[in-house]
């Protein structure tokens, strides 16, 4: 790619580093400058822009008294473990004329749009209109503030309260200490390039983002999704998979007006705590990307497969993704889909029994048993009902839980839970959300009984770690051990797609 083209592709980020800050009044980041270094501080004042500069900016909360309650509603529309689901769920509500915003207070959400359905008047209309048409999983959320948090920071004997503020540094390097939530996290210092950004969010709270170079951005996300040291080839598709996620998944904090996170829910992004190894992958594929008939791929990926990926629509709702289908994860043919469908409990047991010749033998993920005692499961199923506020949040008691469905990589597709309110049928990714204890949704539930032949519990007996979509990280690194290339990899996983420059894509498309 000519250096013109890597330039105008190379765009600046916006990463929300530090999402919802101001959740507790003991929140705080300190941001420094590097060593010879002075940060800008920019913001605004009735009177215009001010700027300060300083070494160092502690930003703190204050909860401000408000005059009178503020009653805060939202309409909620769903609830999600995932954001791919809430994107399909969000694109229903479309069809039928709502406008709609997702959105990410702790589960992904879909909010019937506050620009728009901005009056209490306007959503109780559509709250009727919606529950007159049988859907009873539509709410009101209600909330009474009595307070609300404010940011601030003191400098020169004056306090600064100020809702945003843009931070940028000589070096153009940032250094963050993180003690946000301090009272539960490890403060943790790192460095970041570019610019940061304190900036309010749709939940009454704050979000820091990082305003970064796309390339530099990669170097951040590498290391801390695969490692420093796994082969050339699993770091060079790394890169190229975490460049792809990123530069398709623009708009997935919108509602927020920023663009990806830094944690699992987009990809892992520790900054400039980089390694030569990866640094190395980084540039090596400068501007690559993965593309299935010349546009972006849904580049998902995870840790462990356990031995057979799955198909995009085993964990989630939506179009058919060609190139997101199952591969048995080994270097041989081991197992034969066609012929030997794991949507069969029998063929699903004979599978999980099996330990050799897969790509990820010998990682402990690769096969796992976890045990839980009914009062366990209904603990955690309670409280997941809570989160979705769902009135199934009202049950005492299980009676059975099974397995009632399976795709045919294996994956659970549906669950009854039999209760004293009745069956409960939980579906796809929603499982592991349900219930905790399955480390992915390939997995079958073997019943534990007490002396007396009652039920005590189940044990959930499995293979993999995460989504089971797309590429395996323990398998990727294998391939590349036997002397695989990055290309080779990544079409292995994706099947049908090819690895192209973006100066040879017209379009930033999805399909």
């Amino acid at each position: 790619m000519p250096v013109k083209a890597l330039e105008e592709y190379n765009r600046l980020l916006q990463i929300g580093i530090i999402q919802r800050f101001g959740t507790k009044p003991t929140d705080k980041i300190i941001i420094k400058a590097t060593p010879g270094d002075r940060l800008t501080l920019r913001f605004k004042t009735p009177a215009g822009e001010e700027t300060l500069t300083t070494e160092k900016l502690e930003l703190k909360i204050k909860m401000k008294p408000l005059e009178k309650p503020l009653l805060k509603e939202r309409l909620i529309l769903s609830s999600h473990r995932s954001y791919e689901n809430a994107e399909e769920d969000a694109q229903f509500w479309k069809n039928k004329g709502i406008e709609v915003e997702v959105t990410q207070p702790g589960r992904w959400k879909v909010w019937a749009k506050r620009e728009v359905y901005k009056t209490p008047l306007l959503r109780r209309w559509l709250l009727e209109s919606i529950q007159a048409h049988s859907n009873t999983n539509v709410y009101l959320d209600l909330e009474a503030l009595k307070q609300r948090p404010t940011a601030y920071w003191n400098m020169n004997g004056y306090t600064y309260h100020r809702h945003e503020l843009h931070i940028t540094a000589g070096k153009n390097e940032i250094i963050i200490n993180n003690q946000f939530n301090q009272d539960t996290a490890i403060s943790e210092e790192r460095r970041y390039a570019g610019s940061l950004k304190l900036q309010p969010n749709a939940y009454g709270t704050y979000t820091l983002v990082n305003n970064v170079p796309i390339e530099t951005y990669i170097r951040g996300v590498v290391p801390h999704e695969l490692g420093a040291w796994p082969p050339k080839a699993s770091l060079e598709a790394q890169a190229i998979l975490a460049r792809t996620y990123a530069l398709r998944n623009l708009h997935r904090f919108a509602a927020d007006n920023y663009e990806l996170c830094a944690d699992t829910h987009c990809q892992v992004y520790k900054g400039l705590d980089v390694y030569p190894e990866t640094d190395a992958a980084v540039t090596a594929t400068r501007g690559k990307v993965l593309t299935y008939e010349d546009e972006l791929i849904d580049a998902v990926y995870f840790a462990v497969s356990g031995g057979v990926t799955a198909d995009f629509n085993d964990l989630w709702n939506g179009t058919e993704r060609p190139y997101l289908q199952p591969v048995v994860d080994a270097p041989n043919n081991i197992w034969d889909l066609s012929t030997n469908s794991l949507a069969s409990e029998q063929n699903f047991r004979k599978f999980m029994n099996l330990t050799k010749g897969f790509n990820e033998e010998g990682w402990i993920e690769f096969r796992w048993r976890e045990v839980v005692s009914l009062p366990g499961i209904v603990s955690y199923l309670k409280s997941y009902f809570r989160q979705k506020n769902s009135p199934f949040a009202q049950f005492e008691i299980i009676k059975k839980v099974e397995v009632t469905e399976r795709s045919p990589s294996g994956r659970v597709l549906k669950m009854n839970v039999e209760t004293d309110l009745g069956m409960i049928q939980l579906n796809k990714d929603e499982v592991q959300n349900a219930f905790w204890v399955p480390w992915s949704t390939l997995f079958y539930l073997d019943p534990i009984y007490k002396p007396d032949q009652t039920l005590w519990g189940y044990a959930f007996v499995g293979g993999g770690f995460g989504h089971g979509v797309g590429l395996s990280q323990k398998g990727a690194i294998k391939l590349a051990e036997l002397g695989w290339t990055s290309d080779r990899i990544l079409s292995f996983y994706f099947p049908g797609t090819t690895v192209l420059p973006l100066s040879e894509l017209v379009t930033f498309g999805q399909k």
